[in-house]
């Protein structure tokens, strides 16, 4: 199926980080359709429902209740009907271990939280229009961990 939009999805339990995020992108000039969820609980059930219009771009917090972002990233990879989705994991850890895990179970970028409202713009903006399918296609560590 073929849209004039990107389908943006966020699954991040905390409440202003997600309004932030929508604010972000509505002031972006991309066009866009951006979903929220909760946790990873309601990402996947929505992600496994059918009926679903899945992401092109998924942005994923690792500290969530109930199922974290590593949790759903080795769900959402265990499955073929999620392939060709991109993983972003969206944090506000830094650390190596984090970086090196979800490297490793096969997201495509890693993102700490920004707390300027302007750079969450930027960045933003340069992952959704970054090439997938070039980007992926070279994956290394160096070009995994977005810095701003």
């Amino acid at each position: 199926m073929t849209t004039d939009f990107i389908n943006i999805t966020l699954a991040d339990d905390d409440e202003d980080d997600r309004l932030f995020f929508t604010d972000a992108f509505s002031e972006l000039k991309i066009n866009t359709k951006v979903s929220t969820f909760n946790d990873g609980v309601e990402l996947m059930d929505y992600l496994n429902d059918a009926n679903s219009i899945l992401p092109n771009v998924l942005f994923l917090d690792l500290n969530m209740p109930r199922k974290n972002g590593v949790e759903c990233l080795l769900e959402i990879k265990k499955n073929n009907r999620f392939k060709d989705i991109a993983i972003a994991i969206y944090s506000t850890s830094s650390s190596e271990e984090h970086i090196e895990e979800t490297f490793v179970n096969g997201a495509n970028i890693y993102i700490k939280k920004p707390n300027d409202f302007n750079t969450l713009k930027k960045i933003l903006s340069d992952v959704v229009t970054i090439n997938w399918q070039y980007h992926t296609s070279g994956l290394n560590k160096d070009n995994f961990l977005l810095r701003m």
